[in-house]
């Protein structure tokens, strides 16, 4: 318990010491990040404003984009400014607010993500009763549910996080509170405080997977049975987004937390970060988009409605 210290602010990662590096680093997540805001916004926007679109795949799809805005949100914005300002400094309230707010949308995305395999395998594998049990009712109870449940585990999660004593000074490896980062500091024999929320994630993670998991076994038997190939591939179809969205997360996070961790971080280190924190959110509105007819014809319907209206505007002003 030696050493300890009360730490006002903590200091993060930089991704460069060079001027030149840092503005760079500005730029590229900027693009990034305009990306991920223009592609999750036009998914919320096209669910919402097609009527077409109100059905609960894309209740739950535009649910995943409002999400995923909020994971790169916590993160990038600091991250830029700390670039373009040459600093590296973050408050201890900001640190907190930034665990608090990545587990939330981190943990209710993969939540979000079970709820729509469940989504899937009652569309494929119960046709008949889908419209009963997936109703609106029932969606909106799964989203809140999954809402309230999530809100109490971050809030568990970030409070013994913080409960530490630290020893180890206060500059976190990361370009972000990362939370294995955040312990790296603690004293060993407060360290062991975390230990329970740990079992607990691990126990949620696993529970979410095996849903997934399930799911989807199901859902092959099914569309096996399916005597016609074009059956077969129009069912497979409206599940290959998802798939990729699902293995796309649990990778990037399973590499990220699951890797060997060393006392200084690497580039590596930054790299990974990078890819199960900033990618996913970025990746997501292609993949959704790239792989759904009814998403990309609603797409080019708002854009052809957008600059009918501007001819039209242009028209009146003249």
């Amino acid at each position: 318990m030696s050493n300890q210290t009360n730490i006002t602010e903590f200091l993060l990662l930089g991704f460069s010491d060079i001027r030149e590096l840092q503005i760079l680093h500005f730029v590229v997540f900027l693009v990034i990040y305009l990306a991920a805001m223009m592609g999750n916004l036009l998914i919320i926007m096209v669910v919402a404003l097609d009527h077409h679109l109100h059905s609960p795949m894309y209740f739950f799809l535009m649910n995943l984009s409002i999400l995923d805005l909020g994971i790169i949100s916590v993160t990038v914005p600091k991250s830029m400014a700390n670039s373009l300002m040459n600093t590296s400094s973050l408050s201890y309230s900001g640190c907190v607010a930034q665990v608090f707010f990545f587990v939330f949308f981190a943990i209710s995305d993969f939540v979000l993500l079970t709820v729509m395999a469940y989504d899937r395998y009652v569309a494929i594998c119960k046709p008949l009763h889908y419209g009963t049990i997936m109703n609106r009712r029932a969606c909106v109870q799964m989203a809140a549910s999954a809402l309230v449940s999530v809100i109490v585990y971050s809030s568990l999660h970030t409070r013994k996080t913080f409960a530490i004593s630290y020893c180890g000074g206060n500059e976190v490896n990361q370009f972000f509170c990362e939370i294995p980062q955040v312990l790296k500091l603690a004293c060993s024999d407060t360290y062991l405080g975390e230990v329970e929320v740990l079992i607990l994630s691990a126990c949620l993670f696993l529970s979410c997977f095996v849903l997934i998991i399930l799911s989807y076994t199901r859902i092959f038997q099914t569309v096996l049975r399916i005597p016609t190939e074009q059956g077969r591939h129009k069912a497979l179809s409206t599940c290959l987004p998802h798939l990729i969205v699902v293995s796309l997360f649990v990778s990037t996070g399973i590499f990220a937390y699951l890797k060997p961790t060393s006392s200084s971080t690497s580039g590596l280190d930054l790299m990974v970060a990078v890819l199960y924190s900033v990618l996913p959110p970025v990746m997501n509105p292609i993949i959704y988009s790239m792989r759904n007819k009814e998403i990309k014809a609603s797409l080019r319907k708002l854009i052809g409605w957008r600059l009918f209206i501007k001819n039209k505007m242009s028209i009146f002003l003249l």
